[in-house]
């Protein structure tokens, strides 16, 4: 199994990893399985089951609440009531899942929320309690909740590590179902739908090496994506975590952003203050922050964050570098999530138990070029631009996410043909 979801973190000489939640033995012929599910047409959404929920331009929307609930948030202690509409997707049966990530893209106005839940049946047949995978505002305003994950969920079958839903030891998934509930302050009129929905579900076994992919020699471009240090940040908003080494997540979304010309303008940065180098970083780490975690780096929050921007983003994960080198061909650079140790990763200068950098390019050797936030540890946007060698950088990736990537592209913008994990 994958190591625990932890915070980001960049330190000189300290081992990277974490323990694992569990372990499950598979067949080599399971390993490696990854499959996407999505919900972003008309078609897609009527396949599920609605509550006082319609479905427009793609789009799922709030019509009518068909129940109330109340919600004390956690963070402010504040107590509201909510009318709530509710859409639970179909059974899907992927196959055998240990791992699960679900990916939003909502609008919510103000005093209005979504909230995302997943249900897992087991190999033998048992149908799980509902989960909890991330509570959803895209503001921040008095009325809003803070946006949150949920700790203490776990049971016999099942725990979420922050934005992951890691079955137990010896535990698998063989079906689940996906819920949206869009909640509306009771007595109020705000706009609130849910614009795309992905859920990716996985089986990785454990590890300890990999076989390095050999290139296509497809993708031997690098892409113009700018370049930002998160070190520049250091000490920034403490209230969104601090900036510095915190901010690896944002600091690649706001690089990607702006590659797409989908950043945020200078007048919606201005609460940054002045003097600030690249507050756009900033404002992602606000947009992305989640209050549970205490961190800017949960997975689907910083694609949610995207998708304020009018991108089309989600988290999946990919088998190999092959498979990053469409992406890359297609014009389309990828956030991806790493651990290392200094030791094993030539020219970065630091130890991680956990990264977030960009994938913007491959030289015709097949080494992988990068934006890398960390930036040498050296507060400077010239130090981000890095290459590392494929062998060890495809290892950090695949052993410490299983290859997780953010896929942020211009909305309606073709993909690349997908084998089913994308």
């Amino acid at each position: 199994m994958l190591p625990r979801r932890i915070l980001p973190s960049l330190l000189l000489g300290v081992t990277a990893g974490a323990a694992a939640l569990s372990a499950f033995p598979l067949e080599a012929s399971a390993a490696d399985r990854i499959t996407l599910d999505r919900w972003t047409t008309d078609s897609q959404w009527r396949t599920g089951t609605h509550s006082g929920t319609t479905v427009a331009g793609g789009a799922l929307k709030f019509s009518r609440g068909t129940s109330t609930t109340t919600y004390t948030d956690p963070h402010t202690g504040t107590r509201r009531s909510y009318d709530v509409a509710t859409w639970t997707g179909p059974l899907k049966s992927p196959g055998v899942t240990k791992e699960l990530i679900a990916s939003w893209d909502a609008w919510t106005a103000a005093g209005t929320w979504v909230e995302v839940r997943v249900q897992g049946v087991t190999t033998g047949g048992v149908t799980s309690k509902w989960y909890v995978m991330g509570r959803w505002a895209s503001g921040d305003g008095t009325s809003d909740i803070r946006r949150t994950s949920v700790d203490g969920q776990g049971d016999r079958h099942a725990t979420v590590a922050t934005d992951t839903l890691v079955t137990a030891d010896r535990i698998a998934f063989k079906s689940y179902r996906v819920q949206v509930r869009l909640m509306r302050l009771r007595g109020t009129t705000g706009r609130l739908e849910a614009r795309s929905l992905h859920v990716m579900t996985s089986a990785i076994p454990d590890r300890t090496s990999i076989t390095t992919s050999a290139p296509t020699g497809k993708a031997v471009r690098t892409l113009g994506v700018p370049t930002y240090s998160q070190q520049l940040h250091v000490g920034h908003s403490p209230r969104y975590g601090g900036g510095g080494e915190a901010w690896c997540s944002p600091t690649s979304v706001a690089m990607v952003l702006d590659y797409h010309k989908l950043g945020p303008s200078s007048s919606t940065t201005a609460w940054v203050g002045s003097g600030h180098t690249n507050p756009q970083v900033d404002h992602a780490a606000r947009g992305a922050y989640d209050h549970t975690y205490k961190g800017t780096g949960n997975w689907p929050m910083s694609t949610a964050y995207a998708g304020t921007r009018g991108a089309d983003a989600f988290a999946t994960r990919l088998h190999s570098l092959r498979e990053a080198e469409t992406f890359i061909a297609a014009g389309l650079p990828l956030v991806a999530s790493v651990s290392f140790r200094s030791a094993d990763m030539a020219g970065a200068g630091y130890s991680t138990a956990g990264h977030l950098l960009v994938v913007v390019g491959f030289t015709s050797k097949g080494d992988v070029v990068v934006n890398d936030p960390a930036s040498h540890l050296k507060a400077s946007n010239s130090q981000v631009r890095v290459t590392y060698r494929r062998s060890q950088f495809e290892k950090a990736w695949l052993l410490g996410s299983g290859g997780l990537v953010y896929v942020i592209a211009p909305r309606g913008r073709a993909l690349p043909s997908s084998p089913g994990n994308w």
